[in-house]
């Protein structure tokens, strides 16, 4: 029998109707309870924000002494002073007041712009890690032998600090351009963010791929598919509830390794670079600093919901979707 002729196998491809539109309006009530537990965290940080602000001590609560470089003292709670910790009104109205003063406009739109900077190199770090991860997560799947040998370094690869990793990605990156072949100092932050991005990716795959029951993976080889044809019409949908989170944890991977790698390499024009200028002005404008930390907060956030949208494209497939 040949493979376009046979049935797909059970409870992998398309559910039927009456379960797919009771996962619909399940899938519906989720996410505005998820909305609505979202918004009610946020208020209750803010709410616990300024309640530690006023009843919180100025200069914090230390141990041993007191804080600072010459102090023995451990500081175990913040400074609640409002050049340390200023109050959310004031940072609210700061983001309408001018970015430096004079006729600069408003520091939402200063954020808004580096955010985007910062949001675009970000993309293209997401695509370049989900790229890799997902060569390294179906090599690891087809191969046994290659997962014993390849998974353990994927996992130590994540424990190299991002900060010290940077530099040297940009010193390549300098090598290349002088060599004649252009490499925009954009590519170096991409790259950096790829690095955080493909980890999750490449688990999420090999547990994706490895998820179809054997009952089903020996329906195909009676059916005669080869490795490809069971990859598409067997192991990628039933994937599927895999992906999606490793999809989002990567988006907000790459936001992450975009804004550190900015600061890291001093590239201007993003959202990392403007944050460390207006943390140096902290003490004349500490509300300044929380813009540029509410626009990261921001992209993180569009970055993860965007891969939403892929969701939806491929909600048929998303029951049981896992939660990691």
């Amino acid at each position: 029998m040949a493979l376009t002729d046979a049935a797909p196998p059970p409870d992998v491809l398309v559910p039927p109707r009456g379960r797919l539109s009771r996962f619909r309006r399940g899938s519906g009530s989720q996410t505005w309870s998820a909305l609505g537990w979202g918004v009610l965290g946020i208020a209750a940080v803010l709410l616990i924000w300024e309640l530690y602000k006023f009843l919180g001590p100025a200069e914090g609560v230390v141990i041993g002494g007191t804080a600072g470089e010459s102090g023995s003292g451990f500081m175990i709670l913040p400074r609640t002073h409002d050049r340390a910790m200023p109050h959310v009104w004031d940072m609210v109205a700061r983001l309408f007041a001018p970015t430096s003063g004079g006729d600069t406009p408003p520091l939402w739109v200063s954020v808004a712009s580096a955010a985007l900077v910062t949001l675009g190199i970000a993309a293209a770090g997401w695509l370049i890690g989900v790229a890799v991860g997902a060569i390294l997560g179906l090599a690891m799947q087809r191969w046994r032998l290659v997962e014993w040998g390849l998974l353990p370094w994927i996992v130590v690869s994540q424990v190299v600090p991002l900060i010290a990793f940077a530099p040297v990605i940009n010193a390549i990156g300098n090598q290349i351009d002088r060599g004649g072949t252009p490499w925009p100092q954009w590519l170096s932050v991409a790259v950096i963010a790829s690095y955080l991005a493909f980890f999750p990716v490449a688990i999420g795959v090999l547990r994706g791929l490895a998820a179809p029951d054997q009952i089903h993976v020996d329906l195909m080889r009676t059916y005669a598919a080869g490795y490809w044809p069971t990859i598409l019409h067997l192991r990628l949908p039933a994937a599927v509830p895999h992906l999606l989170p490793a999809l989002r944890l990567a988006a907000a991977n790459a936001v992450l390794g975009a804004v550190v790698a900015e600061v890291s390499i001093g590239m201007r024009g993003g959202i990392g670079r403007m944050l460390i200028q207006l943390a140096g002005q902290a003490s004349s404008d500490p509300a300044a600093p929380w813009g540029p930390t509410f626009g990261s907060i921001a992209l993180g956030l569009i970055a993860a919901g965007s891969v939403a949208l892929i969701g939806l494209w491929l909600r048929n497939y998303r029951r049981g979707e896992a939660n990691a």
